[in-house]
């Protein structure tokens, strides 16, 4: 579909480690009722294979026909893609905007546990990377290494053009434009590739929403910050932007949202206690 086609493409894109629950539903349902007219299309995001089962891919498929959806074929799936994502990685080296960095979770904590004052520990890719390895050269890369952006030097290799993204959600509609300066320091040099998966969640869903030709992200508002992270990745790959649309979030009487964890409120649950499609739309409030 052409990036200027009036049909909107949308896309779910459920990780097969659990079961779908309600708030897979409501996010499923959102995005294919935004799809129509348009088309709907399926992405199982499987490249954390030691987490993804084949029996929670199985469910998936049954659930979302259950609930009265239909997708394209042939669907996606992030395991079968990695050379797209190595291709778009060393595009992104071998413009020398990235780095090896072999610091774990607990040396990033250990160089934050003293930040400037009013400086944030978290973003919206988690603890802000203080940047220990940034001098490190990618042919002293290890196999152990991740691979981080340098959000400074893409910023400056982008020049002066805009950064902006139009947003169609209920909660921060319009178009945002982006602020060079606090992706430096509330974003940080965010992972591209970790050595356990061979890519990254930002990497994958940007070159996977280009190659599916997606119109319209729509997904929950707790990814609102992420797409910053997105639109950068897509300014330095060339790709489109597409449009977001951040829906609100299904969540429990506590106000906390849905896991996978929760296996009560799971969508195989709630079939076999004989309810229906009809149900699930109203408890969900659709």
């Amino acid at each position: 579909m052409a990036c200027g086609s009036k049909l909107r493409r949308t896309r779910f894109a459920p990780s097969p480690t659990g079961l779908l629950h309600l708030g897979h539903a409501y996010a499923a349902l959102v995005a294919a009722s935004r799809a129509d007219p348009g088309e709907f299309l399926l992405r199982i995001e499987d490249i954390d294979v030691a987490r993804c089962r084949p029996e929670f891919e199985t469910a998936i498929y049954e659930d979302l026909a259950w609930l009265g959806l239909d997708w394209q074929q042939p669907v996606l799936r992030q395991s079968e893609r990695r050379e797209a994502y190595d291709a778009a990685l060393n595009h992104l080296i071998s413009r020398d905007l990235c780095y090896p960095c072999r610091c774990t979770r607990g040396d990033i904590r250990a160089a934050l546990s003293a930040p400037q004052e009013g400086a944030p520990l978290t973003g919206p890719d988690g603890l802000i990377y203080p940047g220990t390895c940034r001098g490190r050269k990618m042919s002293d890369a290890g196999e152990g290494d991740a691979i981080r952006l340098d959000m400074a030097k893409a910023l400056r290799c982008l020049g002066s053009g805009p950064l902006e993204v139009s947003e169609t959600g209920p909660v921060n509609p319009g178009v945002h434009k982006l602020d060079e300066e606090r992706l430096i320091t509330h974003v940080g040099d965010v992972i591209l590739s970790r050595p356990s998966i061979g890519t990254s969640y930002h990497l994958a869903v940007v070159v996977d929403d280009a190659a599916q030709g997606i119109t319209e992200v729509t997904r929950g508002e707790d990814l609102f910050e992420t797409t910053q992270i997105h639109v950068v990745l897509q300014k330095l790959l060339e790709l489109h932007t597409p449009n977001y649309h951040h829906h609100t979030l299904i969540r429990d009487d506590a106000g906390k949202r849905l896991a996978k964890r929760d296996d009560s409120r799971a969508l195989r649950h709630y079939r076999e206690q004989g309810e229906m499609p009809a149900d699930i739309r109203i408890k969900i409030g659709l």
